[in-house]
């Protein structure tokens, strides 16, 4: 396949006309004085008045310059032949956040479209598309536009913000060097790394929709109050309406949202509905146009307090300020046990626990020393600078106790944790090394969050069921059932009505980490018979929701002339097209030498 370099270089076959248009005038008639009248007769000639451009002289001069326009022509266009068995090779990295889901369909035919051009002067294509999201497998490779057409279609974009660099690096190590990258976005980025050429479709369009969910109790009833955001730089009016398991929906009410306004809808949430629809009249942007709901219900902790006196004030504190918390008589129906060290009897009992020093005596003097924090979960962040403790009797410790806090040489709190045995079950237990009551421990913001913080790790350890509103994609974290015998957990997609409409097993652990879907609706995961997280799953990414940012650009002709080069060879021939041009020119330069010379000796006066 024969490729023109420079094209511009065909303006040079205008010398064509223009040779012509030289050869097509008429030379003024030389007049030769003679001095008898009978040699007039010879030198008649046809009338020169009429046109004037009708005496095209075949001559050796003219097709000399015509063949020469030509070379010139041929040797500025810059041709160049295609090389056999060469290969293009082009990696797609596909934005794979939730708005490219507008421009899906734009972006298909846009891609498609494009190939020929990617190719560009290869023999073949060798195509790659992926995602942006880190850990996605690839979309598509190949050459075959069909196929291509079906892996875009079945593409669905649901991810949040995601940085391209990673998905960008990988790219270019497919393609190598000379390979081209092209980032499909709808937000245009400056200078995309790794030599990626950019093509964004995005443009600003208009979009409301739902922003976040809360549920509340009025009255003795459950309310629910969801937020509606206008992204639009101008009003926009709405409709919403609740759709029911049932499959009944309430009558429309409309909703007018001033400029970037954000407008809260609420309603009571029907005693006997399990779960329910919030519906927002669609518009190009329809992700957020719907909002699942169900009412949240987190697992209920079981707390007991054993240690009487100022202790049994400390357990009614976390009983009202933790959520979702029960008073129960006996350590063996209990989450969580608070109890005190008796030195008399220095065994404390199985089971998660929150253990004080517990002495009778008033106390020896202030302890002295920095105290000193350790890295941990439990204890990051906070402050126990203002910490006063006396001295008292110390628990027993253990070398595998974790300690979190330090002053001096003496550990004031620690970390015991059991493994399970075939007897027991695991458990934590938070020892407090020294007597609450003789330090200033309760007053301090440090030792609540500390609380708090080691009470919510053992509800997340529970296995228990628990309702919860989730966003598309959120991670989080079960506790299930262990061992050889503990089944599978299902991942059930519910419709409205509470049928399941799709399944997906994971294997049994102690820890089960997954990813709540990336399209609205409900979920339910089960362990055999037992109920772990029923949750609503709705789109909240209000970054992905905002058009204003997004415009078009397309960079894929970047780099164009490298890949001409890359892929076609040039025209050996070149020297000797060029060493014909300047025979062409010699000649033709020849002939007209001769010409003029001849004109000149017929000028001259001749002898009588």
């Amino acid at each position: 396949m024969l490729t023109l370099t420079n094209p511009a270089g065909l303006w040079a076959l205008l010398g064509i006309p223009a040779v012509l248009a030289i050869h097509f005038l008429q030379r003024q008639a030389v007049i030769i004085p003679v001095s008898t009248l009978f040699l007039l007769e010879k030198t008649q000639r046809e009338s020169a008045s009429g046109r004037r451009m009708d005496r095209l002289m075949n001559s050796v001069p003219l097709w000399m310059q015509l063949l020469g326009v030509l070379l010139l022509t041929w040797l500025l266009a810059e041709p160049r032949y295609q090389k056999a068995r060469s290969t293009q090779r082009v990696a797609i990295v596909l934005d794979s956040s939730a708005s490219m889901a507008v421009f899906k369909d734009k972006l298909k035919e846009k891609i498609v479209a494009s190939l020929p051009d990617l190719q560009g002067h290869a023999t073949a294509l060798e195509l790659t598309v992926l995602e942006s999201t880190p850990g996605r497998p690839k979309l598509f490779a190949g050459d075959n536009k069909d196929d291509l057409a079906k892996a875009l279609d079945a593409w669905q974009p649901r991810a949040g913000l995601t940085d391209p660099a990673q998905a960008l690096r990988l790219a270019r190590s497919l393609v190598a060097r000379e390979g081209i990258v092209v980032y499909a976005t709808d937000t245009p980025i400056d200078s995309p790394p790794f030599d990626a050429r950019l093509l964004s479709l995005g443009e600003p369009i208009d979009n409301v929709g739902f922003t976040g969910v809360s549920i509340g109790e009025k009255e003795g009833a459950k309310v629910f109050q969801a937020l509606v955001r206008n992204y639009s730089a101008h009003a926009n009016s709405r409709t919403w309406q609740v759709e029911l398991p049932d499959g009944t929906r309430t009558e429309p009410r409309q909703i007018d949202l001033e400029p970037n306004a954000i407008v809260t809808l609420q309603a009571a949430f029907p005693e006997k509905a399990e779960r329910l629809k919030l519906v927002l009249s669609p518009d190009k942007f329809t992700l957020d146009d719907v909002l699942p709901i169900v009412v949240p219900q987190p697992k209920k902790l079981a707390l007991f307090a054993s240690t009487g006196g100022a202790y049994d004030e400390l357990t009614k504190k976390l009983l009202r300020s933790l959520e979702a918390t029960e008073s129960v008589n006996d350590t063996a129906t209990a989450d969580l046990t608070i109890l005190s060290y008796d030195p008399l009897d220095p065994v404390l009992p199985a089971g998660h626990a929150i253990v004080f020093v517990k002495d009778e005596t008033k106390g020896g003097a202030y302890l002295k020393g920095g105290i000193v924090a350790e890295k941990h979960p439990l204890i990051d962040a906070l402050n126990w600078q203002s910490l006063l403790v006396r001295e008292t009797i110390q628990l027993q410790r253990r070398q595998s106790d974790t300690v979190l806090l330090w002053q001096g040489e003496r550990p004031l709190i620690f970390l015991r944790e059991t493994p399970a045995t075939p007897e027991t079950p695991a458990s934590r237990q938070l020892c407090f090394n020294f007597d609450l009551r003789l330090s200033n421990a309760s007053t301090l913001p440090a030792f609540i969050v500390m609380l708090h913080r080691f009470a919510e790790e053992l509800r997340e350890a529970k296995i228990a069921p628990m309702t919860q509103l989730l966003e598309s994609g959120q991670p989080l974290t079960l506790a299930a059932k262990t061992g050889h015998e503990a089944p599978a957990l299902s991942i059930q997609t519910l419709g409205l009505d509470g049928k399941v409409v799709k399944t997906d097993t994971l294997p049994a652990a102690a820890r089960v980490k997954i990813d709540a879907p990336l399209e609205a609706g409900f979920i339910k995961v089960r362990q055999g018979d037992t109920d772990l997280l029923t949750a609503s799953v709705h789109f909240a990414d209000t970054r992905e929701a905002d058009f204003s940012a997004c415009k078009p650009e397309n960079t894929l002709d970047q780099g164009s002339a490298a890949a001409v080069e890359r892929h076609t060879d040039e025209d050996h021939w070149w020297r000797a097209w060029f060493l014909l041009l300047l025979a062409a020119l010699l000649v033709s330069w020849h002939f007209t030498r001769e010409r003029e010379a001849a004109k000149k000796r017929a000028t001259e006066p001749q002898p009588a």
